[in-house]
């Protein structure tokens, strides 16, 4: 039987009994009205120390309050490694500061913390911090920790992503009844390709089997749903089965003029 896509490209897409997935990359809660930002891994240009301006920054941050006006959120929940680190220079302090205040003006700001805020949880630069929250029924971490079985989570950290052939990808919601996983919203990630085995093991981790997580790819201002993991990984099949034909063909004939 082959595969099919399941659904029409849209600007959001239900993901799991009353989580929704948002255009650019955002989830949205709307019984509680949150808005769920994964690995925004803010001012990034600063504290790896490269010469770039602190564009990424402000470009999240106005992403997120407009996702804010648009869906009347109440709350915004950045889900952890809301800082690429906690080290950085003063003005680039000053730049997140200001980001996170002028969204705290729009709505109530809730920041859990990620592997990337460091044992310091980034206290001097972000202020209060928690390690987990629920809303809906949902346990909302940032998922570096074990698995929290038993319990529906949601969690950002692994960067989910769908590879589009040589070093291109595009981030990805990773979604079952019991698991879902939010895409990182950092510009500067290539992600996790969620058909590796890598990927499956964290999945296996949660017990979620490939056939339970749907996949929804974010891309051209839209989030495309591919159906299952299971199916996707079918499909990425199909399509290189031809191409693997044609090289092994190229081979064998080369190998026969070389003879």
């Amino acid at each position: 039987m082959s595969a099919r896509l399941p659904a029409r490209a849209s600007e959001r897409h239900p993901l799991a009994d009353g989580v929704v997935g948002l255009w650019p990359g955002v989830a949205w809660l709307p019984a509680s009205g949150a808005l769920v930002v994964a690995d925004a891994h803010l001012a990034y240009e600063d504290v790896i120390g490269a010469a770039l301006p602190l564009w990424s920054t402000d470009e999240t941050v106005a992403t997120v309050a407009l996702l804010r006006r648009q869906t009347a959120a109440r709350e915004i929940v950045f889900l952890g490694d809301i800082v690429h680190g906690a080290r950085m220079s003063e003005g680039a302090g000053r730049r997140v500061r200001a980001a996170l205040d002028a969204l705290r003006a729009e709505a109530q700001l809730t920041l859990v913390a990620g592997n990337h805020e460091g044992r310091s949880r980034a206290f001097a630069l972000l202020g209060a911090t928690v390690e987990r929250l629920e809303r809906d029924g949902w346990l909302l971490v940032h998922g570096d920790g074990p698995a929290a079985l038993g319990q529906r989570t949601i969690i950002g950290h692994l960067h989910p992503s769908v590879g589009l052939g040589g070093a291109a990808s595009a981030p990805a919601f990773v979604a079952s009844e019991a698991l879902v996983i939010v895409p990182a919203l950092t510009p500067y990630s290539a992600g996790l390709d969620c058909c590796s085995e890598d990927f499956r093991a964290v999945l296996g981790a949660w017990n979620v089997r490939p056939d339970q997580a749907q996949v929804a790819a974010v891309g051209g201002e839209l989030l495309h749903p591919f159906g299952s993991l299971s199916t996707l990984r079918d499909l990425l099949r199909i399509r290189a089965a031809p191409r693997a034909g044609r090289l092994r063909r190229r081979k064998h004939l080369g190998s026969d003029r070389a003879g």
